[in-house]
C-alpha cells in the first residue's frame, strides 16, 4: 500500500498545527543548510510561528543575506577573497552540523520521555496515573498533596533532562575540542538564529498530555 497523500490545507487543531509548524520548520532549515552546503548559495529563511515567535537561519548569516537583496548589490557583503570565503564556508559547515546534531539530542530525549510515559502506564495495568485523576473530586488537602507531586515530578524529571542533554553537550565538545579550546574563535554572525534548537530548555516546558504539564 503507498504513502497517502496529505491534503495541504490548514489544520484546524491548534496543538497539531503547532506540532506540524515545529516539524516542517525543521525540515525547512535542514534543506536551506543542504542547499548553502552542496551549491554554495547564499542564503536568509525567516518564518513566524502561528503565535508570532520568529525563527531564522541565513548561510553565511541572515544580515548579510538580507543587506544584500535590499541593496540589489550582488557583492554586498563579500570580502577577503576565496580563502576568506573558504574559512567561512568551513565554520557554517561545522555550524549546520553541531545543529542537526543538537536536533538529534533533542528529538531523542523526546522519544525517550514518550517510551518512558508509556512504560509506566503499562506497568499499572492500562490504569490511568495518579497525575490523570479528576481533580474536581479532590478535597483541598488533596489538592495541595495533589500540587506537590506534581512539582516534584515536573522539577525531577527536568533535571534529569537538563543533565543528560549537559553530559551529552560536553561529550560533543570534548570530541570536537580535545585541546580545550572549546568554540571560542567562531564568529558569531554565522551561528544559526534558533534558540529553541540550540539551547533547549526542558524546564517547566515538559509537554506530558496530562493536567498541569500541558
Amino acid at each position: 500500500m503507498g504513502r497517502q497523500k496529505i491534503e495541504i490545507k490548514r489544520i484546524q487543531n491548534e496543538e497539531a498545527r503547532q506540532v506540524c509548524f515545529s516539524k516542517r520548520r525543521t525540515g525547512l532549515f535542514k534543506k536551506a543548510s543542504e542547499l548553502s552546503i552542496l551549491c554554495g548559495a547564499e542564503i536568509g529563511v525567516v518564518v513566524f510561528s502561528p503565535a508570532g515567535k520568529a525563527f531564522s537561519f541565513g548561510h553565511p548569516s541572515v544580515d548579510v543575506v538580507f543587506d544584500r537583496f535590499l541593496t540589489g548589490n550582488p557583492h554586498h557583503g563579500s570580502s577577503g577573497g576565496p580563502a576568506a570565503e573558504s574559512r567561512r564556508g568551513a565554520v557554517v559547515r561545522e555550524l549546520n552540523r553541531q545543529y542537526m546534531e543538537l536536533h538529534g539530542l533533542v528529538d531523542a530525549e523526546r522519544k525517550r520521555r514518550d517510551a518512558l510515559e508509556e512504560a509506566m502506564k503499562g506497568e499499572q495495568g492500562g490504569r490511568p496515573c495518579w497525575w490523570d485523576n479528576n481533580v474536581d473530586s479532590l478535597g483541598l488537602e488533596e489538592l495541595e498533596e495533589y500540587e506537590k507531586k506534581l512539582l516534584e515530578l515536573r522539577n525531577n524529571v527536568a533535571k534529569t533532562a537538563d543533565q543528560l542533554l549537559h553530559e551529552a553537550l560536553v561529550r560533543k565538545q570534548q570530541q570536537q575540542y580535545p585541546m580545550g579550546g572549546g568554540a571560542v574563535g567562531l564568529p558569531g554572525a554565522f551561528a544559526i538564529k534558533n534558540e529553541e534548537a540550540m539551547h533547549p530548555s526542558f524546564g517547566g516546558g515538559l509537554s506530558f498530555g496530562h493536567g498541569f504539564f500541558r
